[in-house]
């Protein structure tokens, strides 16, 4: 059944178009979206949790606008660091990946996101990888050399439009590689096994795909030969966005993406010169000196999560624009903390005077929806304006830091009611009425943002989020059911003990294992 478009004057920030481009999507009232995700080589430190916080929160805001979205982030689970970290550990290349991505997925539910609707794996797609490998040989735009094959930069006329940069500036692979090619810039589709290292069969000998053929296979197979938003960090822009859109374009004849939306990157605050300093990006080339990497020694989230929680590192995230650059340290992290105890305060405040639970509260899950009460007096005035105000910054490119700023103004409104009204001491029925809308409002916005959804994580319900959490946990459960299968006890505990230290317990018994959220 059609789906009718939603009319709402929301603008994206376009990288490859350099200004705010109103969303027209290619399906009226559908979205397709894809996500860079991570290569499980390590642990996931909380560099890797801005881009699927970011686009958890757009997906949100589409959907509440009435768009059905499907969002797709994939798992790089086959690359030369994959390989190298597990040669050193000692154990194969596929175990590595299994263990880090359970880890990297118990991270994502950490911070509540439960969004995701695909999460492709590379090693899953080498069907589709090779098929399209040999689409763009037969079009002439790559060429198979020893084994290897090469995307010949210089047959498209259009390569660098994304990055403004030049395929001269596009080195590829170097190396012993580097002979194979036609030109310096060529980069690698496909690469020949070297001895020792995991591989697949193809037309050009056994081996395994480049890095960006398979993000370029991977949207394909999911959201077709174009669609609406793709999303990273800005890091990402060159090359391995550029050769996406490079291959997905030359491949099909038309564009591979919509909208390219990319994230600005994390600095740690002394890298920065500030704390808690931030600095607006427009787009163009990246700048990623002082980036939080694994390489620069960030590590695992357990101790991160356990002492600032979930919710916290979540608005942290998004307390500022995305596109801006984020200032990490202990310090931001506790500022974040400490701002939301005014939410957490106004809640215990709400339960006392009314006795009932602001998590309990029904609220508007879809914006056409949203009806203004019938009774008009100066606070839920207010509350409705600031409603409005919030759902402008996000219609202008998912402005969550002017949106929060709304949403301490909804929550000092709320307050200020309170001790004008003296209503901790009495309270009318029509009041009662009154301050309940108002929470209801700060609670529909506050869940565009994925925030105070519930006091603890739920054990039951049929809502889609929880069917996502149930899912992920379910299929992390696979990963290490998978791994014991193979008498890799490591793994298996090691994801065994990772979901106890975000709350989930979980029991093996002759019937299989069961699992429970921890309250």
């Amino acid at each position: 059944m059609p789906v009718a478009s939603p009319h709402y004057p929301i603008r994206i920030y376009n990288t490859l178009t350099k200004t705010k481009d109103p969303l027209e999507t290619i399906q009226p009232g559908q979205v397709g979206m894809y996500l860079c995700g991570p290569t499980v080589y390590a642990e996931a430190h909380i560099g890797h949790m801005v881009g699927p916080v970011i686009f958890d929160t757009v997906k949100r805001f589409l959907t509440y606008c009435g768009y059905q979205v499907t969002w797709v982030v994939n798992i790089t689970d086959v690359d030369d660091k994959l390989i190298q970290r597990s040669q050193q550990r000692g154990i194969s290349m596929f175990q590595l990946a299994t263990q880090m991505t359970a880890d990297y997925l118990s991270n994502l539910l950490a911070l509540g996101v439960d969004q995701i609707d695909r999460m492709p794996r590379a090693t899953d797609s080498m069907g589709e990888i090779i098929s399209f490998i040999e689409e763009l040989i037969a079009r002439g735009f790559a060429y198979a050399s020893d084994g290897d094959v090469f995307f010949d930069v210089t047959k498209d006329s259009e390569y660098g439009r994304l990055s403004n940069r030049s395929a001269d500036e596009q080195q590829g692979e170097g190396g012993g590689a580097a002979s194979r090619k036609r030109s310096a810039g060529d980069f690698a589709l496909w690469k020949s096994a070297k001895p020792g290292e995991p591989s697949w069969p193809s037309p050009w000998g056994d081996g395994r795909p480049g890095w960006h053929i398979e993000c370029s296979a991977m949207s394909r197979g999911i959201l077709g030969k174009t669609f609406d938003i793709h999303g990273g960090g800005l890091d990402l822009v060159f090359p391995h966005h550029e050769n996406e859109l490079a291959q997905s374009r030359c491949c099909h004849g038309q564009p591979m993406v919509r909208y390219w939306m990319h994230n600005g990157l994390m600095r740690a605050s002394t890298e920065a010169g500030k704390v808690g300093g931030r600095s607006e990006r427009e787009g163009g080339d990246a700048d990623v000196s002082g980036k939080i990497s694994r390489s620069k020694g960030a590590g695992g989230l357990a101790a991160l999560i356990a002492k600032h929680t979930g919710e916290r590192i979540r608005f942290f995230l998004l307390r500022s624009h995305y596109r801006s650059t984020t200032i990490f340290g202990d310090e931001p992290l506790h500022e974040a903390g400490t701002s939301l105890e005014t939410f957490y305060r106004l809640f215990d405040r709400f339960q006392r005077i009314t006795g009932k639970s602001f998590y309990e509260l029904a609220y508007v899950t879809r914006r056409s929806e949203f009806v203004p009460p019938t009774h008009n007096n100066p606070l839920t005035s207010e509350l409705v304006a600031l409603r409005e105000s919030f759902l402008s910054k996000m219609d202008d490119d998912f402005n969550t830091g002017g949106a929060t700023a709304d949403l301490f103004e909804m929550a000092r409104a709320l307050n200020r009611s309170i001790e004008t009204e003296k209503l901790e001491e009495s309270i009318t029925p029509a009041q009662i009425e009154s301050l309940q809308f108002g929470m209801q409002v700060l609670k529909e916005m506050a869940a565009l943002l994925g925030i105070f959804l519930k006091p603890v994580p739920k054990t039951s319900g049929d809502d889609n989020s929880q069917q996502l959490v149930s899912a992920l946990i379910e299929l992390i459960l696979k990963l290490r059911t998978d791994a014991r299968a193979r008498r890799d006890f490591a793994t298996s505990d090691a994801v065994r003990d990772g979901l106890q230290a975000i709350g989930v317990l979980i029991q093996d018994g002759k019937a299989g294992t069961t699992w429970q959220i921890k309250s």
